[in-house]
């Protein structure tokens, strides 16, 4: 029988598990930086550089939205992206391929391009979550109707307009939709980091509060927390992040899932200020681990988000099968 760990041993053990994640995550940073540099440093280390920055600002935002989407649902297997955010990311690019041409729209400001995209999300995401969820115990059930009814609506008028799109412009598009870390303009990068520091920095406040909301609306309630003024916050923070990340890089489905359930484990504790921390080092582990794996290893200058797609639809397979029938 295995010892019960007291409260301090606990701590102890959580401190030690992040410390060993972050010295793997800076290994892996280190190693992505200066494995197979040829020619100049300076060039390699900025480009190197600027890609690792983009790959921190969507580890964090992509695990601290998915963390509190999560605490607010109270499941352990839904996702901002159950609400169709990725879709409408592509459903907005094959529009503007498809009205504007595949031409200007990658001509165009990538400000503005920015601006819009963002625009568009965050005004989405704030509209559903605040019109939908906080009410009732079955606004979950709501939500996740809602999310599949929004994904197939987008993703049949994204085929129905990606087949009036021309063929060589389709080509243009197919790279606009998949998540990117090579061609990340310096100014968004800045701008998102900035965004996705405030709101992270805003969501810290709220984690005693938040822990008590993982117990469960009632509970919350019972415990004198205003769950609806804490769930609209959260969920005002997870649209802007998700909006934020999407539109920097693409849509990268499964991350969040991955790495949110990986944490609750590794950790042994569902308390926000161990996990967000833990899911934030083990996205970035992921994303430049995976990124350095595939273009050293394997040779591959192909898009991590396949990859990590890929094996996140087969964990959410795995805690489908695996969460108990409520």
């Amino acid at each position: 029988m295995a010892a019960v760990l007291t409260a301090p041993q606990r701590a102890v053990r959580r401190r030690r598990t992040l410390v060993v994640l972050g010295v793997l995550t800076l290994a892996v940073v280190a190693a992505f930086l200066t494995v197979d540099v040829t020619g100049s440093w300076d060039y390699a280390l900025q480009q190197r550089g600027r890609r690792l920055a983009a790959m921190a600002v969507v580890a964090v935002a992509v695990a601290v939205s998915t963390v509190l989407f999560q605490t607010v649902t109270n499941n352990r297997i839904l996702t901002p992206e159950i609400m169709g955010f990725d879709r409408l990311f592509v459903l907005i690019q094959t529009v503007g391929v498809f009205s504007l041409g595949a031409a200007t729209v990658t001509t165009t400001d990538p400000r503005l391009r920015f601006a819009v995209e963002v625009v568009v999300l965050i005004g989405f995401g704030a509209l559903l979550y605040r019109s939908l969820f906080g009410r009732t115990e079955r606004d979950v059930y709501v939500l996740v109707l809602l999310g599949v009814v929004l994904g197939s609506t987008f993703t049949s008028l994204t085929l129905l307009v990606s087949r009036l799109i021309d063929p060589n412009e389709f080509l243009t598009l197919q790279d606009l939709l998949f998540a990117s870390f090579n061609s990340v303009d310096r100014q968004m990068l800045a701008l998102s980091a900035v965004l996705v520091a405030l709101v992270t920095a805003g969501v810290w406040r709220l984690l005693p509060r938040l822990d008590v909301v993982a117990l469960g609306r009632d509970t919350a309630v019972g415990l004198g927390v205003e769950h609806r003024r804490v769930v609209d916050r959260a969920l005002l923070a997870v649209a802007v992040l998700v909006a934020v990340a999407t539109a920097l890089v693409g849509p990268i489905t499964f991350l969040g899932l991955l790495v949110a359930n990986l944490a609750r484990q590794l950790l042994g504790t569902h308390r926000h200020a161990w996990v967000l921390p833990g899911a934030a080092l083990l996205a970035l582990l992921a994303l430049a681990g995976g990124q350095l794996v595939l273009e050293q290893v394997f040779g591959f200058n192909s898009s991590l988000s396949i990859v990590v797609n890929f094996v996140g639809g087969i964990v959410f397979i795995a805690l489908l099968v695996r969460e108990p029938r409520q």
